[in-house]
């Protein structure tokens, strides 16, 4: 079909919202059924960005450019057999908003493919709403293996008033201690990104099973630091399935994060090995499963064979000790933020805390309310944001929708657009903390507000570190209650502490090491061997496409998954992880 066969837009003064997404909606329906490349990307800005995830492409593909977009979604249209793009039912309606500074017709819609549903949103520019600004199309459901939820809910009849048989905990019991199955999924790690993984699963049909080295679900969270709370909104950090109750604090402190984590694990019916560690794996290329060997809280070993492995251990791995010159002949305590619980036994003691990030700044924190004499040793630049009201800036996307909308406004970004709104965010920030980020240059404090100016967000996705969500700590460095000592001040360690470039020594009975941890390629290498590291290579930080790297999505491993992040990471990828790994085991999707 030729362009100017495509359904005529009309001017968008005399329309409303609804009205302008609509008809772009049915222009790209009617290009799409035509297979024109130029069809398709007339539909679109020069400037423009799409961001699929799964529903053409099988993949996380990001794409920039009418022309380019045009080429990839025909050639992708081949099999996808998209169609049926409309305003979607009970979401959000489309509305004008402000998206990376420019003015703009946002709208959800659904769709389907030919072996699934999905949705969707575009961004229209509000002075010129002809052309897409942004599309993002997201695959939502396999077709026969939707989710087993609200009417399609399991019916119980192989348990209920099974007389004679057994019952449900019977049955739950059995499925756990896989003595008669191997798992079609093992996930290394009980966290959020574990169980939000393995309750997706669950729902459509694929066997699984977690383990975790801890003694309880939820000890990832429980056996942290005394004071340790998130810093990020509750209404945000909901696990699939499940939101936290209403009436739950702001802020949830790790045990109740701890505990909600073990009734979620019985809630969801995931089958989860608790005192068991994932120690070497190894993958079979004639089977297409993995030797994946797991130590039990006995010791005794066990080698299982599912067909996909998933690290779900963190996006870091053990912590990380680097070398420091001395330290071997400090007589004090030495330890790292994992193993601090709190600073009840240093009450009248000397502490020095080597590292600016947020740990580091909790544990110097509650070492300073806990009576001891606190320092922390600042070894890089480091950007401080309050938790309140600056990091809350970064989810302003969710006020007053759907946390399902949000997540699905949120992962419409690619790399350009994310760095574009990133940087609008922290010069707010910035704005708003002035106050507190002069205060601590004034101690001499060494801030950044990020690359190019695009803030914590930004880092937390090139390294999970080098920031700080302020709780508190930054005004006590300010008033001088917490000392502030610069890492290339000091010469080296020595027995009673730090010995300073200016010949004095800082006193000290323990060292913090807030140093943070080896990469996740580390821990690749350490239990799947180098060959496997080097196939797949790094893990998160921006590919060259500008996704996170082997995040998500399938790996150069066969039948190797990574999953890891906020709680918002790991709500709303859960979902892709597992459509992928059902459409393999279904015949829907090729291995390699």
């Amino acid at each position: 079909m030729d362009v100017a066969n495509l359904p005529a837009f009309d001017k968008p003064a005399v329309l409303p919202e609804k009205a302008v997404v609509e008809q772009w909606l049915d222009r790209l329906n009617v290009a799409l059924h035509s297979t024109s490349h130029k069809s398709v990307a007339s539909l679109f800005a020069p400037d423009s960005h799409w961001r699929d995830l799964l529903a053409f492409t099988w993949t996380i593909t990001p794409c920039q450019g009418a022309d380019a977009i045009g080429a990839l979604m025909v050639a992708k249209q081949a099999t996808a057999k998209a169609r049926g793009f409309a305003i979607a039912e009970g979401r959000t309606a489309p509305r004008r908003v402000q998206r990376a500074g420019i003015d703009v017709i946002e709208g959800i819609f659904q769709f389907e493919t030919e072996i699934g549903r999905g949705f969707g949103v575009v961004r229209l520019p509000a002075s010129a709403p002809s052309k897409a600004f942004q599309l993002m199309t997201s695959l939502h459901e396999l077709k026969g293996f939707e989710e087993k939820i609200g009417k399609r809910r399991p019916t119980g009849e192989a348990f209920s008033r099974n007389f004679g048989g057994t019952n449900w905990k019977e049955q739950r019991l059995a499925s756990e201690a896989y003595t008669d199955r191997e798992p079609v999924v093992l996930i290394a790690g009980g966290g959020q990104a574990g169980l939000s993984l393995a309750a997706t699963l669950g729902r459509i049909g694929v066997d699984t099973l977690v383990v975790d080295r801890f003694e309880r679900v939820g000890d990832c969270w429980r056996q942290r630091y005394h004071s340790l709370a998130l810093h990020n909104d509750t209404r945000f950090n909901h696990l699939p399935y499940m939101p936290f109750p209403p009436s739950w604090p702001t802020y949830l402190p790790k045990d109740m994060v701890a505990d909600w984590f073990e009734a979620y694990a019985w809630a969801m019916e995931i089958n989860f090995w608790t005192s068991t560690e994932f120690v070497r794996g190894s993958y079979d290329e004639a089977t297409g499963r993995w030797n994946a060997v797991v130590r039990r809280g006995d010791g005794s070993e066990r080698t299982l064979h599912p067909k996909h492995l998933v690290f779900a251990n963190g996006l870091v791995g053990s912590p990380h000790i680097p070398e420091q010159p001395g330290l071997k002949d400090f007589k004090g305590d030495v330890m790292h933020t994992t193993e601090f619980t709190n600073g009840t036994h240093w009450r009248g003691k000397k502490a020095l805390v080597l590292g600016t990030g947020t740990s580091g700044h909790d544990v110097a924190q509650d070492l300073h309310a806990n009576g001891c004499e606190t320092t922390i040793v600042q070894r890089g630049s480091t950007m401080v944001v309050s938790i309140d009201p600056s990091a809350k800036l970064v989810y302003g996307i969710y006020n007053g929708i759907l946390i399902e909308d949000g997540d699905l406004l949120a992962s419409t970004n690619t790399k350009p657009m994310v760095k574009k709104n990133l940087q609008t965010l922290t010069a707010r920030m910035v704005e708003l903390d002035r106050k507190t980020i002069d205060g601590l240059i004034a101690r001499g404090f060494k801030f950044d507000d990020g690359e190019d100016g695009a803030g914590h967000q930004w880092k937390v996705r090139t390294r999970y570190g080098g920031y700080y969500l302020d709780a508190g700590c930054s005004q006590l460095i300010i008033d001088g209650e917490i000392g502030l000592l610069q890492y290339d001040q000091i010469e080296r360690f020595v027995e009673s502490g730090a010995l300073l470039k200016n010949g004095s020594v800082k006193p000290a009975d323990l060292i913090v090491l807030a140093t943070g941890f080896v990469s996740q390629e580390v821990v690749v290498a350490k239990l799947l061997g180098e060959a496997v590291a080097k196939k797949v290579g790094p893990v998160w930080g921006f590919a060259a496409d500008g996704e996170m790297s082997n995040m998500w999505k399938r790996t150069p491993q066969e039948g190797l998954w990574f999953i890891g992040g906020s709680f918002a990471n790991c709500r709303t990828y859960s979902r892709y992880v597992a459509m992928q790994i059902k459409a393999i085991e279904e015949g829907l999707l090729s291995k390699g």
